[in-house]
C-alpha cells in the first residue's frame, strides 16, 4: 500500500485519476443503458443487440484512428471534437423514437467519436511519476477502473429500472461531458505533448504484447457485459415486483464490483510474471461458471466475489506489459487498440447476452461470459511465450531512440 500512497502523494496524479474516470464511467453505463432503452422502445433484447452492434463497429474503426490524431493535432482538440458528437449521439437517442437501422447509425456514429481518454491519460502516465512507480500506478489505475466496468453498470441500472431509461441515459452524456471538460482543462495535459509516431498505422498491433492485450481485453470485458445483462433481466424476469427485481440486481452487481477492487488493491501490484494475466484470466473465469450454475442471489454473490477478484488484476498485467513493450510515440495508439477491444467486448458482450436472453433465458448469457472468459484464458495462456516478465523491472516504455526487439520469454 506504500507504493500507492507514494503513487497519490506525486502532484496532479489523484487529479488526472478522478477526472479521466469520471469522463470514462460512461464506458461502463453506456452498453446496459442503451441495451434497457431500447428493450423498453421496441421491446426486444434482439433490436437492443444490434443497436449495441452498431455502436462497437463505430468504435473498433475509430479507437486508434482517434488516438494516433492525438499525436498529429493535439490531445486537447481531439477529445473536444469526439466528446461533443459522441454526447449529442447519446442525446438523440434519448430524446426520440427512431426505426432500429436509423438508431444503429446514430450509435455507429456516437462509436466513431467515442473519446479517446484512455489511450491519452495511460501515455501521459509515465511522464507524471517515476519509473519506480509506474506499474503500481497502472495498477492503482486499473483497479480504479472497476468502478467504471463494474459499478457503473450498477447506477444505471438502478436509475433505469427505477426512474426511467430516458435519464439513464442522460445520465451517461453528463458523466461523458463534465468528466470530458474536467480532463481536458486539466494543467497536466497541456504539459504532455505526445510525438507524432513514425510508423505505420497498425503497425504497432504486430508486437505481440500489444495484440494479446487487445484480444485479452476484449474477451474479459465482453464477459463482463453478458455477466451485467444477465444479472439484470434474471431478476427482472421474475416476480411481480420490478422495483425490488431491479434493486437485487443492482446489490449483486455492486458486490462484483467490490470483489474487482479488492482484488485490484490485494493482486494488481504484484510482480508480473508471463503467466500473470493467465492465472488472473482463470480466476474470473472460475467466478462466473460457479454463479452460472444456480441463479439464486446467494449462490451468486460469493462466485461473483471469486470472479471480481481477477478482473482488476488483469487488466493491471495488460495495461503495464504493453506499456513495457512499445516505444513512447506508438502508446497511444497501442492504448487506442486495446481500449478498442475493450469498448467491442462491452457492445459485443451485451449484444450476444441480449440475443441469447431473448432465445435461451438469462442463464444462457452467463454461460456465454464463462465462454468468453475461458476463451481469454486460453489466448493469454498460449501467447504466455511473447508477454515479458516485470520481475524485477519497471514498465517505462521503450525509448524512441532505441530498436524494439521481439524476445519470447
Amino acid at each position: 500500500m506504500s507504493a500507492y500512497s507514494s503513487v497519490l502523494k506525486t502532484p496532479g496524479v489523484a487529479r488526472i485519476i478522478a477526472a479521466q474516470l469520471t469522463a470514462r464511467f460512461p464506458s461502463g453505463m453506456l452498453s446496459l443503458g442503451m441495451l434497457l432503452h431500447i428493450e423498453q422502445v421496441h421491446h426486444s433484447y434482439a433490436a437492443a443487440g444490434l443497436v449495441l452492434a452498431g455502436g462497437a463497429a463505430g468504435q473498433a474503426v475509430a479507437g486508434p484512428l482517434t488516438s494516433r490524431l492525438m499525436g498529429r493535432l493535439g490531445i486537447r482538440p481531439v477529445l473536444a471534437a469526439t466528446t461533443a458528437v459522441c454526447a449529442a449521439g447519446i442525446l438523440i437517442i434519448a430524446f426520440f423514437t427512431l426505426s432500429i437501422p436509423l438508431t444503429v447509425l446514430v450509435t455507429f456514429v456516437a462509436g466513431l467519436a467515442t473519446p479517446p481518454i484512455q489511450p491519452a491519460v495511460r501515455t501521459i502516465y509515465p511522464k507524471l511519476v517515476t519509473s519506480q512507480l509506474l506499474t503500481p500506478l497502472f495498477s492503482l489505475d486499473a483497479s480504479a477502473q472497476e468502478i467504471i466496468w463494474v459499478a457503473g453498470p450498477v447506477v444505471v441500472t438502478f436509475v433505469s429500472t427505477q426512474v426511467s431509461t430516458v435519464l439513464g441515459l442522460l445520465l451517461c452524456a453528463a458523466f461523458m461531458v463534465f468528466g470530458g471538460l474536467w480532463f481536458i482543462l486539466s494543467p497536466e495535459l497541456g504539459r504532455v505533448r505526445i510525438p507524432r509516431s513514425k510508423r505505420r498505422f497498425g503497425v504497432v498491433l504486430t508486437r505481440p504484447t500489444v495484440l494479446l492485450s487487445t484480444i485479452v481485453g476484449l474477451l474479459l470485458i465482453g464477459a463482463c457485459s453478458a455477466v451485467e445483462a444477465a444479472v439484470v433481466a434474471n431478476f427482472q424476469g421474475t416476480g411481480t415486483d420490478a422495483s425490488a427485481h431491479g434493486y437485487e440486481s443492482g446489490v449483486v452487481l455492486a458486490i462484483w464490483s467490490m470483489g474487482s477492487l479488492v482484488g485490484g488493491f490485494a493482486f494488481g501490484h504484484l510482480p508480473l510474471s508471463p503467466w500473470s494475466l493467465a492465472r488472473r484470466m482463470l480466476l474470473m473465469f472460475a467466478g462466473v461458471a460457479l454463479a452460472s450454475i444456480w441463479l439464486n442471489v446467494w449462490w451468486m454473490v460469493p462466485a461473483l466475489l471469486v470472479s471480481g477478484a481477477g478482473i482488476a488484476p488483469a487488466l493491471a498485467a495488460m495495461f503495464a506489459m504493453t506499456s513495457s513493450s512499445v516505444k513512447f510515440s506508438d502508446t497511444a495508439e497501442a492504448f487506442g487498440w486495446i481500449g478498442t477491444g475493450q469498448l467491442i467486448g462491452a457492445g459485443f458482450g451485451s449484444a450476444v447476452a441480449g440475443v441469447v436472453i431473448d432465445a435461451h433465458g438469462a442463464q444462457a448469457a452467463f454461460f456465454i461470459s464463462a465462454g468468453f472468459a475461458l476463451l481469454g484464458t486460453v489466448v493469454a495462456a498460449v501467447g504466455v511465450r511473447y508477454l515479458p516478465d516485470l520481475r524485477g523491472r519497471d514498465s517505462s516504455p521503450i525509448p524512441d531512440t532505441e530498436p524494439i526487439t521481439v524476445q519470447p520469454s
